[in-house]
């Protein structure tokens, strides 16, 4: 079972963040609530533009560094479902 979640949201400024969690939604709630990442608050609301689940939170924690590596082009390739 997949219970290890990559996920990029954006916030009200359009910034993309992107975190891990073995639940989405109540992680994207918490940084809706402004209870979230540093970075997060005071940028709500914030929208879900992206998931990816693995079986291992190695795996996930790997791909969360990938991402972040990514450059805003490579972010916004992703999300649109080209990378």
């Amino acid at each position: 079972m997949s219970d290890h979640h990559v996920y990029v949201i954006e916030c009200a400024d359009g910034t993309l963040y992107t975190g891990y969690t073995t639940d989405v939604e109540r992680r994207v709630a918490e940084h809706d609530a402004g209870e979230g990442a540093k970075y997060t608050r005071g940028r709500t609301p914030v929208t879900l533009r992206h998931v990816e689940s693995f079986d291992s939170r190695s795996a996930a924690l790997s791909r969360e560094h990938a991402i972040k590596s990514l450059s805003r082009a490579g972010k916004e390739e992703l999300i649109a479902g080209e990378n």
